[in-house]
């Protein structure tokens, strides 16, 4: 929501013009056009991210593989991170550049858009850095496997892991008389009998 606060006021209201002699539409930032275009990129990057992870989170439980899991993990971590560094940066350019702009008539009309893509860039920052701290700790505790197979271990911490169940659900009482595979010492063990080519 925070991104699109961002880029629709920097899109909507943050191109005016300077006064009635400049027609052309100019950002409101310093009217310096890499402000306004850098705002509308995060924004747009951070909708989009936004997007793609919720569908991730709720495919999560259906990805079987661990590996899977891992790097959908690491994925989510180093997007938030990422996004949470450019929207500091955004923040830290969008208010120097407002900073220094100088309010003419018409640019005092886009003024409330401004300070609006600022503040919710600060807002961001914080939002994003949550989101990483918190794909930190589900990475965390992905590797406790627990965290992926808790239906087939015990609660208790000595407990062990059940064996497979046979064929019918029933488990056997029968025990072997001997090894499987040892070795006789006869030449033809009962029941064998050696082909002939």
């Amino acid at each position: 929501i925070f991104s699109i606060v961002v880029f629709g006021s920097i899109v909507n209201e943050c191109y005016v013009n300077k006064d009635s002699q400049h027609p052309e539409l100019l950002c409101i930032f310093n009217e310096n056009e890499s402000a306004c275009s850098y705002g509308i990129a995060v924004g747009v990057i951070a909708f989009f991210g936004c997007i793609f992870f919720f569908v991730l989170d709720l495919q999560f439980q259906q990805i079987s593989s661990v590996k899977d899991r891992k790097r959908a993990v690491l994925l989510d971590l180093g997007f938030s991170g990422f996004l949470a560094f450019l929207w500091f940066v955004a923040f830290c350019f969008l208010a120097n550049q407002w900073q220094r702009t100088t309010l003419t008539r018409g640019f005092a009309q886009g003024a409330d858009a401004a300070r609006a893509a600022i503040t919710f860039s600060f807002f961001s920052i914080i939002i994003w850095v949550v989101l990483a701290l918190r794909a930190l700790q589900r990475y965390r505790l992905g590797t406790d496997m627990s965290l992926f197979a808790t239906e087939q271990f015990g609660t208790e911490p000595g407990a062990s892991y059940p064996g497979y169940p046979g064929g019918s659900g029933v488990e056997s009482t029968e025990t072997y008389q001997s090894p499987p595979f040892s070795e006789s010492l006869e030449a033809n063990p009962k029941g064998y009998q050696v082909p002939a080519y």
